[in-house]
């Protein structure tokens, strides 16, 4: 997720440059905040549905229908938390861009040692910012969403690794940076081999961020110096990943659920499955919805087919 939001930032710095922030804005709430609200009503209700049928039992069986209908609304984000963070940000970042309207953060001289400082301070700003489960309350919800966190990484991708020579660092140093990654990540996986993973301790620890740092920089270095192309797939992916993250969730908790529930395969029959599953009936799920004039503007925010523009 803090990789998604770097590039999230990114995305946004290279649209306003060719758009007006009215109209950036505003296609930010048609493609964003429609599919994490109106979509909630239309398709994303089912996922809450499965997860409250997981053991073959309705756990809302004594709530009436309508209210029941609500709830699996209102519990259905799933995957849908990191648009309604986006779209956030989106605001916010219209209001720090009147604030720095000479964008003078952009425009003063960079050094590689800031990719370090950054580092530093995302290791911080997450220890600091992750809360410390309490019962009963609503900090389990917050350090999901993280949005004082994840907004950190957004400005970052905004102001520093939208640079051109920023991104030439990252494809410089890539095999460095993803053997530090790995050896973090082994490290990060050795130390807290059968932990809690919602707990505060284990997000805020200091392998879990080091690991989490140094991928992301890996993997936008990586890309940078071996995938900086084109293509058949690159050009569906561009066009469509958007709407495969919309849908992807409901394979996953569908089949899943039929997956507990009718059968007694070891788990690793389950993750196999799933994985074959999600990178197969997603697209096709979504190249159907995404035909339906109303559906797809309710679920991808897309006025009109794409395949026809």
């Amino acid at each position: 997720m803090p990789l998604l939001f770097l590039l999230a930032g990114v995305s946004a710095r290279y649209s306003l440059e060719r758009n007006s922030a009215g109209a950036w804005f505003k296609s930010c709430t048609r493609k964003l905040l429609v599919p994490a609200t109106i979509g909630l009503l239309v398709f994303h209700w089912m996922t809450s549905y499965f997860n409250t049928h997981l053991t073959g039992v309705d756990v809302l069986a004594a709530v009436p229908q309508p209210v029941k209908y609500f709830l699996w609304v209102f519990s259905g984000v799933g995957p849908l938390w990191f648009i309604q963070d986006l779209w956030l940000f989106s605001l916010l970042l219209l209001l720090v861009r009147k604030i720095d309207a000479a964008d003078r953060l952009y425009r003063a001289k960079f050094s590689a040692v800031w990719i370090f400082l950054l580092g530093i301070i995302f290791l911080l700003a997450h220890q600091a910012l992750v809360c410390n489960l309490r019962p009963e309350s609503l900090d389990g919800l917050w350090n999901l969403y993280q949005p004082v966190f994840y907004f950190i990484l957004f400005l970052m991708g905004y102001y520093i690794f939208s640079r051109d020579e920023v991104q030439e660092i990252l494809g410089q140093y890539w095999i460095l940076l993803m053997t530090l990654a790995v050896v973090s990540g082994v490290a990060f996986v050795v130390t807290t081999f059968g932990a809690n993973y919602t707990l505060s301790q284990y997000i805020a620890g200091p392998f879990y961020n080091l690991y989490g740092w140094l991928m992301c920089m890996a993997m936008m270095g990586w890309f940078k110096a071996r995938f900086d192309r084109t293509g058949p797939f690159a050009t569906y992916m561009t066009r469509s990943s958007f709407g495969l993250y919309v849908v992807h969730y409901l394979v996953v908790v569908g089949l899943g659920s039929i997956l507990y529930r009718h059968t007694t395969l070891p788990p690793w029959a389950d993750y196999a499955i799933l994985t074959v599953a999600v990178f197969g009936l997603s697209p096709l799920l979504y190249e159907i919805l995404h035909r339906i004039p109303f559906i797809r503007w309710c679920l991808f925010g897309i006025k009109k087919n794409r395949s026809m523009e």
